[in-house]
């Protein structure tokens, strides 16, 4: 029998992690080469695929990469055939690859609006569509989307991602209804606010020492009273990937600090003393 330790192994599977030449995607590919998967990747042009490669070259991971529009179904079809021959059956899809325009409502065309959708969940929708008849007839499959807060909450200026989001979260729940009996898990990860080099302006000091606005309004509302890491992500996204998640399905969770369950303090009462020597995690690069 096995340990309960190897149910978190992903020994000889295949993961599709899409828009994963850097960001969460590539931190999310990272884990799995740890756990023992083979990793594919995707981006939108060449530069950012090669971008990608670097990248998993420096980390020493072997990846297949290809240049691949997760909204045009014809490429995405391409791209899984080319996986599947080059690597195998694909086990586990990220649907990582998004976007956001933060426009007020009043001022965003419907073809921002449009662009916005089209990424952020018809790509999911293409990407999913084309990996699940591999994963029916191998009788196992994992498919993890990425959604956000904003599956949630509401914020100004992000209507269409909010939007997008919010039925990211039920296509997730509708994936778990329809193929759940082949054995094939569809679950989410909604990160929080994470600490990167990208986000690093909104925690900088101002010239008299005192807290970034924002910073101190995240602080205020996260009980953990600090911005998420890297590897704070890395774990879950295993987790689901593995046997170790078999009997979880059509869930979204939010790796947040805990900023869902709580209403906030007060920023103001927010001690800054306490946050002096924090220090920026740039391990990876992580997308906004």
């Amino acid at each position: 029998m096995a340990g309960i330790l190897d149910k978190f192994r992903l020994d000889g599977k295949v993961a599709w992690i899409t828009g994963a030449s850097y960001g969460l995607g590539l931190a999310y590919a990272q884990a799995y080469a740890e756990a023992g998967a083979k990793i594919a990747f995707n981006d939108i042009n060449e530069e950012l695929v090669e971008r990608g490669r670097n990248e998993y070259k420096k980390l020493g991971i072997e990846a297949y990469g290809a240049v691949c529009d997760v909204t045009k179904e014809d490429q995405v079809t391409q791209f899984v055939k080319d996986v599947e021959a080059k690597l195998g059956t694909i086990d586990i899809l990220v649907n990582n690859a998004g976007i956001i325009k933060r426009i007020p409502m009043t001022e965003m065309s419907v073809d921002q609006w449009n662009q916005v959708i089209n990424v952020d969940l018809t790509g999911p929708f293409i990407c999913s569509k084309a990996v699940l008849p591999g994963m029916i007839e191998k009788g196992s499959g994992k498919i993890i989307n990425a959604c956000s807060m904003m599956s949630e909450l509401g914020r100004e200026t992000v209507s269409a991602y909010a939007a997008a989001k919010g039925g990211l979260k039920m296509l997730t729940k509708n994936i778990c209804s329809e193929y759940g009996q082949f054995n094939i898990q569809c679950n989410a990860i909604g990160p929080g606010y994470i600490a990167t080099p990208q986000t690093a302006p909104l925690r900088e000091r101002g010239a008299d020492g005192s807290m970034n606005p924002f910073d101190r309004f995240i602080r205020s509302k996260t009980p953990a009273q600090r911005w998420g890491k890297t590897e704070d992500l890395m774990g879950l996204a295993v987790f689901l990937a593995s046997p170790a998640s078999d009997f979880i399905n059509g869930q979204v969770v939010y790796i947040d600090g805990g900023i869902l369950a709580y209403i906030g303090q007060d920023p103001g009462n927010l001690d800054e003393s306490k946050f002096a020597a924090e220090k920026e995690d740039d391990t990876i690069k992580v997308n906004d």
